[in-house]
């Protein structure tokens, strides 16, 4: 079955950075249109950056310029690669496919602050 897990998560200052990985098992990740996602309480969750299977990209305007998505094919992980983070970034992030849920993993919390 599908499993996709994030990790690399934790609490970094305003300014710092974090890499988030997403391990998938289960579905061939460079074949889907893949996506991260974050979610704090009380709201839905959005969409922050995606990666279709040609490799194009979409960031959400609140994140461009600071986060890049990226994917390893080789090891079947989509990274998100996070600079310049300030508190309003603090959520759980999920990684998924756009077009079509796959089961959700854990999330991995990202707090910033100081």
């Amino acid at each position: 079955q599908v499993q996709l897990v994030e990790s690399g998560g934790g609490l970094v200052q305003p300014g710092g950075s974090l890499r988030l990985s997403c391990a998938a098992s289960g579905i061939i990740l460079r074949l889907n249109i893949m996506g991260w996602y974050r979610q704090t309480p009380g709201k839905q969750r959005e969409l922050v950056a995606r990666i279709s299977r040609d490799g194009s990209i979409y960031y959400e305007d609140s994140v461009k310029g600071r986060f890049t998505i990226s994917r390893d094919t080789a090891k079947n992980t989509l990274y998100l690669q996070m600079n310049s983070l300030k508190p309003e970034d603090t959520a759980v992030y999920y990684c998924n496919a756009i077009t079509k849920y796959y089961p959700w993993g854990q999330g991995t919390q990202v707090t910033v602050s100081s």
